[in-house]
């Protein structure tokens, strides 16, 4: 079918949808049962209803198609409805409502807030006020849900002040205290005085949990608070918010205040965390972040077994919600981090395999331009790129590192800096794969980069002393000008001198050569990019069991309860013939090894020394739980272990010339499903702009593409009938004037009833593999086909 892209260029009219959620004072309207249907705009001239002319008198301005009608502070926030979910906290916040639900969106949201999911509890919050405009204390909750965005959450608490009238008097202070902590340039007297309020309410009502809780929260917020480096309001005593938290645990034992004491405890003394860490994930067990906190005070006792327990709880519970509710994995606050921090976790004790496993799956994981890529930290593709390469090489998995060089697995090599990076883990590969005429490749590539940057900073120094000598100065600053120019060249050359001591000093060992071996690893045993345990090896190889000692117990030292370089330490006193030693530093590594991988390298040098002391061949340690943990749940009841694209609804619509559109006819073969608001929409006609080029590129990677309109079939049919030839898009336009298909896919707003901007990539068996949902369309049409290509494996 051919259509032209003309037919949404008829009229650039903005949509105002009808069914908003506000009033013309800024309250919240009761949802219905079954939502009023957005108007159709007409091809040209006012296609505003009645109803839409009353919504957009409510409006700080006119709302785009898309756009919230109360302003943008609502288009990054939730738009589809809350729900009672499982596991949020046992809490309860007493607010006035006549309406037992409202009641436990409202203390859902609380639960949420203690576990700084954010997002959700402003989701929980407005579901309140759809239930109950009068509220004033859901106005506090969106407040306290934006505790990190300070212009919304004033809006929020200036709303609350409004309503306070029909509010009880402990919920009148309650507002009026965060209404005062927003008041005000003193940053730092408005924190305290806060605390004096919070203060104030727990006198009040010595049997207010909820008081406490948030009381302890403050202070500890206040003194994590950064401001030109330096703590606002440092804890003056953790031992005394200590005791307010032992209050609230005699009230409510599982209340999720655990997480605070794992926060208050985790720069200071961590062991005095142990009881909550054992609790805080079974408190509030579907939301993902209480399991992460314990990791925290293991990883700090160096009890990385259970730290990463805690964490793949996390990340499961994480899944379970992303594929419930369709969301992308790093649409979700913490996940790459707690999955990062795992890896690392999965590395301290040896499960090297499960450790690569994840970080090629952060790797695989769907893209985002606006929080997923490669070269932006703190995301899954960023943190699997690094910790991927960190993993192989620390357990010196030298044929992977071969493998995936020239994959997407690893980042690629653009910069010198990069080649650089890419020149050494390739040389260490093939020296430690025995391939030295590969391993003097690198060396050559290393070689030529050392001569450019050499070359660079003679002739800098000669630029510096031409322009000098133009300036007339002194022979003295002529000299001066010479030698900052060179020392402006020495960083960049220095690592390259580095990187090929290191490489040459494994030539020399592969040249039977121990002598200028240890010359070139002297060079770099100071170098904190090079891990002190693989120098350890490589001096006791050479011979200079001394050095490798010294250096095996440095890396041991720094390392607590990691299992490597203790494998590593058991390794250099055997060579070096210290067997009693080595056989005392195995006994203590064998617990600590009990999940760890024998079939790599560093443990599989360990089976002769097992053999020669009469062990088993799995001479690993027993795999008992710690009693001090509490009572952990089967892990794939939180959810499943890895996130996995869920089934995409099927649907079918109709489309111009009679003929209509399904999703089945495409089984079999990957599409792009675009969800656009009509011809009226300028940032959708902007969005098939953009698609409509690349048609043909898809189509070359076996890809399809579809746009379903919001609007009518027969207005969408009337605009296509103007239209001339030339201006033509090749791909089908269907109708769902009736949004069932907008709704299913939630591309809707539910708290205002429109409409939103969807695209979608379902693949041939009909998975969503990528979305996009927004208040605007995706039109970044060429990321999309390179993700595409990328996750369908075709490129």
């Amino acid at each position: 079918m051919s259509v032209s892209i003309r037919a949404v260029l008829i009229a650039v009219i903005v949509l105002s949808w009808v069914g908003n959620l506000w009033s013309a004072e800024g309250d919240v309207k009761p949802a219905t049962t079954d939502p009023p249907k957005p108007a159709v705009p007409a091809a040209s001239g006012d296609s505003k209803t009645p109803d839409a002319k009353a919504a957009d008198a409510s409006s700080p301005q006119d709302a785009l198609p898309g756009h919230s009608l109360h302003g943008e502070a609502f288009d990054e926030g939730p738009r589809q409805k809350a729900y009672l979910m499982h596991g949020t906290g046992a809490v309860h916040f007493p607010i006035t409502t006549k309406l037992p639900l409202a009641q436990q969106f409202f203390d859902q949201g609380v639960g949420q807030l203690h576990g700084f999911w954010y997002f959700e509890a402003e989701r929980s919050f407005r579901q309140v006020l759809t239930l109950d405009p009068d509220c004033a204390m859901a106005h506090w909750g969106l407040a306290m849900a934006n505790i990190n965005n300070e212009k919304r959450a004033k809006s929020f608490i200036e709303k609350a002040a409004q309503k306070k009238a029909g509010a009880s008097p402990r919920e009148v202070a309650w507002i009026e205290a965060l209404a005062a902590s927003y008041a005000g340039k003193d940053n730092t007297e408005r924190r305290r005085n806060y605390i004096r309020d919070l203060e104030a309410l727990v006198q009040a009502d010595p049997n207010d949990v909820e008081a406490r809780a948030f009381l302890v929260f403050q202070i500890w917020k206040n003194g994590s608070w950064m401001t030109e480096s330096k703590k606002q309001l440092p804890i003056s005593s953790h031992q005394a918010v200590d005791a307010l938290l032992d209050q609230i645990f005699q009230a409510q034992p599982m209340h999720p205040a655990h997480h605070y004491r794992i926060h208050l405890w985790d720069e200071e003394k961590p062991a005095r965390a142990l009881v909550s860490a054992s609790l805080c994930g079974q408190t509030s067990p579907g939301i993902a972040h209480m399991w992460h906190m314990p990791g925290h005070t293991y990883s700090k006792l160096h009890r990385y077994a259970d730290a990463a327990w805690q964490q793949e709880a996390s990340a499961r519970v994480d899944h379970a919600h992303m594929m419930r509710d369709g969301v992308l994995p790093d649409q979700i606050h913490n996940y790459a981090h707690n999955n990062e921090w795992l890896i690392r976790d999965l590395s301290h004790v040896g499960r090297a395999g499960d450790a690569i496993d994840l970080a090629v799956n952060m790797i695989d994981l769907p893209r985002h331009p606006k929080y997923n890529t490669a070269n932006r930290s703190g995301t899954s593709a960023g943190y699997g790129l690094t910790r991927l390469q960190d993993v192989l090489v620390q357990f010196e998995c030298w044929k992977q590192v071969i493998a995936y060089s020239s994959t997407q697995y690893f980042a690629p090599a653009l910069t010198p800096d990069e080649k650089l990076k890419r020149s050494r883990l390739l040389g260490l590969a093939w020296y430690g794969q025995g391939n030295v005429a590969e391993g003097r490749k690198q060396i050559a590539l290393v070689e030529e980069l050392l001569k450019e940057k050499r070359a660079g900073r003679y002739k800098a120094a000669d630029e510096a002393e031409a322009k000098a000598r133009g300036e007339k100065k002194s022979d003295q600053d002529v000299a001066k000008a010479m030698a900052d120019a060179l020392v402006s060249h020495a960083a960049q050359i220095r690592p390259l001198e580095l990187v090929l001591a290191e490489l040459n000093g494994y030539a020399a060992m592969a040249a039977n050569d121990p002598t200028q071996a240890r010359a070139e690893f002297e060079k770099v045993k100071e170098v904190k990019e090079i891990r002190k345990d693989h120098l350890a090896r490589a001096f006791s190889l050479s011979g200079d069991h001394a050095q490798a000692e010294k250096l095996a117990r440095e890396a041991v030292e720094k390392g607590p309860g990691e299992v490597y370089p203790l494998a590593v330490l058991v390794e250099v006193l055997h060579r070096a013939g210290k067997k009693t030693e080595a056989q005392a530093e195995f006994v203590k590594l064998r617990p600590l090894a009990a999940n760890a991988d024998l079939d790599t390298s560093a443990f599989a040098r360990l089976a002769p020394i097992a053999q020669e002391l009469n062990w088993p061949a799995d001479w690993r340690g027993p795999r008992d739980q710690p009693a001090d943990v509490g009572q952990r749940p089967d892990l794939a009841s939180l959810g499943p272990f890895r996130w996995q694209p869920t089934p995409a609804t099927s649907w079918t619509l109709g489309g111009p010339e009679g003929k209509s559109v399904s999703l089945d006819q495409y089984r079999g073969r990957p599409v792009v499903v675009i969800f656009y608001l009509g011809s009226g929409c300028l940032h959708c006609v902007e969005q098939l702009h953009k698609f409509a080029p690349l048609t043909n590129e898809y189509a070359a990677a076996g890809i399809s593409i579809v746009a379903i309109s919001s609007e009518s079939l027969d207005s969408l049919s009337g605009s296509l009938a103007k239209l001339s030839a030339k201006d033509t898009i090749d791909f089908p336009l269907a109708a769902d004037p009736d949004l069932g298909v907008f709704k299913s896919y939630r591309v809707y707003d539910d708290f205002e009833n429109m409409p939103l901007h969807g695209t979608f990539l379902i693949d041939a068996e009909g998975l969503v593999r990528w979305h996009d949902i927004s208040y605007e369309p995706f039109s970044d049409a060429k990321f999309l086909l390179d993700e595409a290509k990328r996750l369908l494996g075709r490129k």
